[in-house]
């Protein structure tokens, strides 16, 4: 479903919100960019369940083991499915330098609140690993993604 442009912007300034919180490493900042009862699982197979966890559980990992990181993501995918829900795929990472790549394909499910601020309602984050689909791909060509799809390797041989 083709969305307006005022819609795709509004979405694009949450993720600007969302890696501003990290980059400033504000976990209440960054738990508001999610729904009261949000899920978000991380690449570790965590699960946080709710705003107050995300933010908690976050504002803990700025403390300790992501303290100083900056959050470096790429959007590529935007698809509405109404006038209130979005999925977006992407790509990011999160260090303290830039990396090379983004190593982890990203999925959020966003939803329009009734204030009219889209929040993240799920959020799941995979690390990619290249050379497994690489030799699955080899292996079982019939296994490869269709079309050009954003992270995609390639069309079916």
């Amino acid at each position: 479903m083709a969305m307006t442009q005022p819609a795709e912007k509004a979405v694009r300034e949450l993720f600007a919100d969302l890696r501003d919180a990290w980059d400033r490493g504000d976990g209440d900042a960054y738990g508001a960019c999610f729904t009261e009862d949000a899920t978000y699982t991380t690449f570790v197979g965590t699960v946080y369940h709710g705003r107050a966890d995300i933010a908690a559980g976050h504002q803990a990992l700025f403390g300790a083991f992501l303290k100083g990181t900056r959050m470096y993501e790429q959007i590529d995918e935007i698809r509405f499915l109404g006038p209130d829900a979005a999925v977006v795929v992407g790509r990011g990472e999160v260090a303290k330098k830039r990396p090379r790549e983004l190593g982890k394909v990203q999925t959020y499910t966003l939803v329009r609140e009734a204030d009219g601020r889209w929040r993240i309602a799920a959020f799941h984050n995979t690390k990619r690993r290249s050379l497994m689909e690489a030799v699955s791909f080899r292996l079982l060509p019939a296994s490869r993604p269709l079309g050009a799809a954003p992270g995609a390797s390639a069309a079916r041989a």
